[in-house]
């Protein structure tokens, strides 16, 4: 049995011995050509003029392009079609492509990009969501507002309210490997691609249109990926397009990567934001009415920002059962890069809201914040289940929607029903969707051991009351995130399996691999519905022409959508190879059994390459597809209302850290982690999984920071000026483990998705600076800290603690 193994990555030896072919390591042919764009040094302004004449004549150069040159502009936008590949008359942030030079090495076109003479008559640049909003800059006509009860009464009625407001800022992806696409053009005009890309169809689709070719004329091939982290969901539109157009105009294969300084410059990044809030809450610290105000900087362009926009509002509850609230949500348009998917896909912001009010709530009632939290989760099913017969998750939702829900709690004789009914009846998230799955009561409880909480919160205590320079923090978060794609159509997966007379399988499906092991989960599926080893089975890159119509491998589904393509392939080749062996022995083909890499029918058993052989013999087709849809989701955003996920992942992270009161610098010195991750298909990835993305999420709020100066101008486009978290910054004890619960959905193999939900848990490491610059004062002023937690914003929240 395959799943289930803790197996290593299956390129794992050839990363390290870089013996792993990415899509700068393809040997293309010896007259490939190379682009770059020349780059705009405005904001927002006019083009006036534009002098490309050094630029042509720079050593190397064959071709230059402009506007002037593509009067039918290619679109590079996953959305509105506002994103056009050059700059057409005007631009709108400071690092768009305005021109594109074509020569014969990459770095004769990057020095020649930079001869360009483009003048501009600048106009007034919107950098900031409060400008954005006095200028009722945005992408919608108005705040987009959901709503349930009355949150304004219940605070009004509430017997403590707080409010507060504080910005989140953005991150940079920084992947190892930056964008890069490549086109060879081949006979009849048709492309072939090849990008770094986490969107193999939407890249296939955008060349199409820009070449006025039907999709099927073009192919698109992925192997791997140097990370992506949603960075390479839409951003690598550009280059791809690039390349066709310029292999089209040339006759060449084209390539085009950026320089790292260049795709900071170009590229968009995660949403930042100011979150409002204002909230009525009772002694206990449970909350009656919670409104809340989302100001999401956007940038120039639309991309993916309504539903990023969107995920924030559905996870703005995180683990908590809101009676009462409001979020409305501003989606304002600058002239910065524009801002696109990041990991979580702006989850990640809705949470970091949610947690922020109750550790205030928990500050001002002088109250542990684990305790406030527990007071306000979800409620869980009772003990033992529902009374027989069980109700699948998926028909509790219809049931609840028509009324008709009723359950009864064994042993106690109490019924409940109803989607309004009172606790313990199932409850439902501000946007509908019944909660039935909520663990993390008890996944606190045993986070809580695990990690010795109560215990080293005392003596924190202690030791802060005797420390003057340094003080120590603590905090315990929780996550619970929805897994599907919000666009409902996304949520579907096909595959494509061979089995070839020697018995060796070759496997290919529309999930893409960017380190994250998705690739060997899904070998895994397949090795396991044949019972043979997984050396029988060949990973393969994807490939739009063998898998049509991909999602992008986005929203945490990759192997739950691929791994059930994959598994559905598997068992339709599997019940044609059982149905031939049970024929020839006259027994029931449910009888028959595969697994260590044998056949076992009729008190028989052969080996699975000799019933392989037998059966291409007797003309048995050994070819495949699957295809699979997530059942049970529906979703309407404009009410805000619907089952947007098929089903939630969970987790927990408890973190220390230390500050010193006089600089600010702080570290991390433990964290204990605890994620759900369902019957985890392989727990050596998944644990690697939640290890990067806790590192990941605690960097997105602490060290890495975004600044513009008053010109729109990024000054923080290198390593040298952006900080992530380098290997020094892990957590010297860093404790993680897996809640290894089935799935109660019928996910691949029980398991539950793992590439979004554990970067939350980083949120725990910002809080832990607030409680320790909580300890700087006497818990009259709450530390009201902002994010990214620089030494800088840590000293100056320090300051406020001691100074009022």
């Amino acid at each position: 049995m395959t799943i289930g193994q803790s197996l290593p990555h299956d390129a794992a030896a050839l990363h390290v011995t870089g013996q792993a072919r990415y899509t700068d390591d393809i040997p293309l042919p010896a007259n490939t050509a190379h682009l770059a764009f020349g780059l705009s040094a405005c904001a927002h302004g006019d083009i006036t003029a534009i002098d490309l004449s050094a630029v042509r004549a720079a050593p190397g150069v064959i071709a230059v392009f402009s506007a002037q040159d593509w009067p039918d502009m290619p679109d590079c936008s996953p959305s509105a079609q506002d994103e056009p590949l050059l700059a057409v008359g005007r631009v709108h942030y400071v690092g768009q492509p305005v021109f594109l030079v074509v020569a014969e090495t990459h770095l004769a076109a990057r020095r020649a990009a930079r001869l360009g003479r483009v003048t501009y008559a600048e106009l007034p640049a919107i950098l900031t969501v409060d400008q954005a909003l006095a200028a009722n800059s945005r992408f919608e006509q108005g705040p987009v507002i959901w709503a349930r009860g009355d949150a304004d009464a219940a605070i009004a009625t509430a017997p403590h309210v707080v409010e507060g407001e504080f910005s989140v800022g953005g991150q940079e992806h920084f992947y190892l490997e930056g964008q890069i696409a490549a086109a060879l053009p081949q006979e009849g005009g048709d492309m072939v691609i090849y990008s770094s890309t986490q969107h193999p169809t939407e890249i296939q689709h955008k060349v199409a249109h820009a070449l006025h070719l039907p999709m099927s004329a073009v192919r698109v091939e992925v192997r791997r990926m140097g990370g992506g982290f949603g960075g390479k969901e839409s951003q690598g539109n550009a280059l791809a397009i690039a390349c066709a157009m310029a292999a089209r105009a040339t006759g060449r294969p084209c390539k085009m990567r950026y320089d790292r300084d260049d795709d900071m410059m170009i590229t968009g990044k995660r949403h930042d934001l100011v979150i409002r809030y204002r909230v009525g809450f009772d002694a206990q610290g449970v909350i009656k009415g919670v409104e809340y105000q989302h100001l999401f900087r956007c940038g120039w362009s639309q991309d993916l920002s309504l539903p990023v926009a969107d995920r924030a509002m559905l996870h703005a509850d995180n683990a908590y059962h809101l009676e009462h609230v409001r979020i409305e949500s501003h989606r304002l348009k600058t002239h910065t890069q524009s801002a696109t998917a990041y990991r979580g896909f702006g989850g990640p912001q809705g949470v970091i809201g949610a947690e922020r009010v109750v550790d205030h709530i928990a500050h001002v009632l002088r109250l542990d914040p684990v305790l406030v939290r527990r007071r306000n989760f979800y409620a869980e099913m009772p003990q033992g289940g529902l009374s027989a017969p069980p109700i699948p998750p998926e028909d509790i939702f219809e049931q609840m929607k028509a009324g008709t829900f009723k359950a009864e709690a064994p042993g106690t004789g109490h019924r409940f029903g109803g989607a309004f009914s009172p606790r313990p009846a199932v409850q439902t998230t501000h946007y509908g969707m019944p909660v039935v799955d909520f663990v993390l009561r008890d996944l606190l409880d045993d986070l809580e051991r695990r990690s010795d909480y109560a215990a080293r919160r005392a003596e924190i205590a202690r030791w802060n009351a005797a420390s003057p320079i340094l003080k120590r923090g603590i905090a315990l978060t929780p996550v619970k995130f929805g897994i599907s794609f919000t666009l409902t159509w996304l949520n579907q997966a096909g595959a494509l399996v061979h089995v070839y007379q020697d018995g060796s399988i070759r496997l290919n499906h529309g999930g893409t691999e960017m380190g994250q092991g998705l690739f060997q989960k899904v070998a895994q599926v397949a090795a396991g519905v044949f019972g043979v080893a997984m050396d029988r089975v060949k990973i393969t890159a994807t490939d739009t022409s063998k898998v049509p119509n991909t999602s992008a491998t986005a929203a945490s589904s990759g192997a739950d959508l691929n791994g059930k393509a994959t598994e559905a392939a598997c068992l339709t080749l599997r019940a044609r190879l059982a149905d031939f062996i049970a024929g020839k022995h006259q027994a029931d083909a449910a009888s028959v059994r595969f697994a260590e890499g044998r056949v076992w029918v009729a008190g028989a058993d052969y080996a699975f390459e000799q019933v392989v052989a037998w059966a291409y013999q007797a003309r048995i087709s050994l070819s495949a597809t699957g295809f699979y849809a997530t059942p049970e989701i529906s979703w309407d955003r404009t009410k805000g209302q619907g089952r947007p996920f098929y089903y939630f992942a969970y987790g927990a992270a408890v973190t220390e850290v230390v500050i010193d009161t006089l600089t600010g610098e702080n570290r991390i010195l433990r964290a204990d982690l605890l994620h759900d991750t369902g019957t985890s298909l392989n727990p050596a990835l998944d644990i690697g999984q939640v290890e990067g993305a806790y590192v990941q999420g605690a960097g997105w709020l602490t060290t890495e920071e975004l600044v513009w100066d008053g010109k729109g101008r990024l000054a923080t486009h290198a390593p040298s000026t952006y900080k992530i978290p380098a290997c020094s910054d892990r957590p010297p004890v860093f404790n993680v483990a897996l809640w290894n619960k089935a799935n109660p959905a019928d996910a691949v193999g029980k398991s539950k998705a793992v590439g979004e939900p554990p970067f939350m848990l980083g949120i725990s490491a910002f809080l832990a600076l607030s409680d320790a610059i909580a300890a700087c004062g006497d818990g009259s002023v709450y530390p009201a800290l902002d994010a990214p937690a620089t030494a800088e914003r840590v000293l100056w929240a320090v300051q406020r603690q001691r100074h009022g």
